[in-house]
């Protein structure tokens, strides 16, 4: 059992007629996870539903938190997803083209381990300042790296939504994996694009820094996408560090 609070949130948005996203907190196994479904009419959910079932049957399997157990199970996590997806669409040939972009961060000791492949993001507040932990799989990141946009131009682009990477498209998948030490009073946030789409890095730091408490934080990031139109489903998973 952990001292860490965790919550999470998610909302169909205002625009979408389903929600594609799925999130899963487990403060007894130490770990939480966000995905987004890609595919549309191609059973996005499902592939969203088939990362968090895989990771959650994983992690309960061996509740032994070492590092390089914590290692295998975030990296086993994503594998038996991605396998699990493509074997469900060889035989459901409708619902080829569905996958899911997903989040997966891990702890142990006074660490942690984060499994992150699409356009999702993970997020951390240390005193004060919000720091994006991830690298966005899209095409116009992988543009601006390559100095060929502009960072304001990301964000209006018109092939912004196109990823490159994701749980259940091909066989050969690579996640990045990031590992650092958690500090006292950090804030980790798991969300997905229908957050990151509308709200703006900065407003997202001032509602995380709020004097109030978490949930009411998740409440605010969510309403706030809402108020910026509600283009996508939207999910928010905050994990505060005592």
């Amino acid at each position: 059992m952990t001292n860490k609070i965790f919550t999470g949130k998610t909302d169909m948005g205002l625009k979408r007629q389903n929600n594609e996203d799925v999130f899963l907190v487990n403060p007894e196994l130490d770990f939480c996870l966000a995905a987004d479904g890609m595919g549309g009419a191609a059973a996005g959910e499902v592939a969203s539903e088939i990362f968090a079932k895989a990771t959650l049957e994983i992690f309960s399997a061996n509740r032994n938190r070492s590092e390089k157990n914590t290692l295998y199970q975030v990296q086993k996590a994503y594998s038996t997803a991605n396998k699990t997806i493509l074997e469900h669409v060889f035989a459901h040939p409708n619902h080829r083209g569905m996958g899911c972009t997903a989040e997966l961060l891990a702890f142990f000791e006074d660490s942690f381990i984060l499994g992150h492949i699409g356009d999702s993001r993970t997020y951390r507040l240390r005193n004060g300042v919000l720091e994006q932990l991830t690298d966005d799989h899209t095409l116009v990141q992988r543009q601006f790296q390559e100095s060929l946009i502009s960072e304001d131009e990301i964000r209006q682009h018109p092939m912004r939504h196109v990823i490159f990477r994701a749980v259940g498209i091909k066989e050969e998948m690579t996640i990045d994996l990031l590992t650092g030490k958690t500090h006292p009073a950090d804030l980790f946030l798991l969300c997905s694009d229908g957050l990151t789409d509308m709200v703006e890095d900065d407003q997202i730091q001032d509602i995380l820094c709020a004097d109030t408490d978490i949930n009411r934080k998740t409440d605010s990031l969510i309403e706030s996408a809402k108020v910026a139109g509600g283009l996508d489903n939207i999910t928010v998973v905050l994990v505060a560090i005592p």
